[in-house]
């Protein structure tokens, strides 16, 4: 009767040990502009000219207060050399601002005409269809010329990087 007492008391112990050490893990979702933050193949250009002779990886990515109202543009460092923040529209898909800081160095930023259109871009080898970016920049260090940034979603097959 003893060691079923301790055979009792020793399975209940384990149980409680077993519940007690299940962890229950939220579901993080996604961030309040997810569908406007990617990675983009872009091409910098004035007057219709080529600027980079290629394409540069361009990212677009939310705030660090996660409101749908704002997102970062940021070249990283690979064309104009600007990141700033941005009036967004998710619903729209559109983004834009009339001024802000290049956070990259001290001039400020104009953008205007911004959009991610869905599906409208193709990507360089696979062809697999992927969303494309568009936007019209100004520089306060370069007033006189207004700078497209244009190209598609990065498709993450490493034969469509360029």
């Amino acid at each position: 009767m003893y060691h079923m007492k301790r055979i009792f008391s020793l399975s209940a112990i384990f149980i409680l040990f077993s519940i007690s050490c299940t962890k229950k893990l939220e579901d993080p979702g996604a961030t309040s502009t997810v569908s406007m933050s990617n990675e983009w193949w872009v091409t910098l250009s004035t007057g219709g000219t080529d600027l980079l002779g290629t394409h540069v990886l361009f990212a677009t990515y939310n705030t660090s207060q996660n409101q749908a109202d704002s997102i970062w543009l940021d070249d990283l460092q690979n064309g104009y050399q600007f990141k700033c923040k941005v009036l967004a529209d998710p619903k729209n898909l559109s983004f834009s601002v009339d001024s802000a800081q290049n956070e990259y160095y001290d001039i400020h930023v104009k953008i205007s005409n911004g959009k991610i259109i869905p599906n409208g871009g193709i990507s360089k080898t696979t062809g697999t269809v992927v969303d494309s970016i568009y936007m019209e920049a100004k520089f306060t260090d370069d007033p006189a010329n207004t700078y497209i940034i244009s190209g598609v979603a990065r498709s993450r097959w490493a034969q469509d990087d360029y």
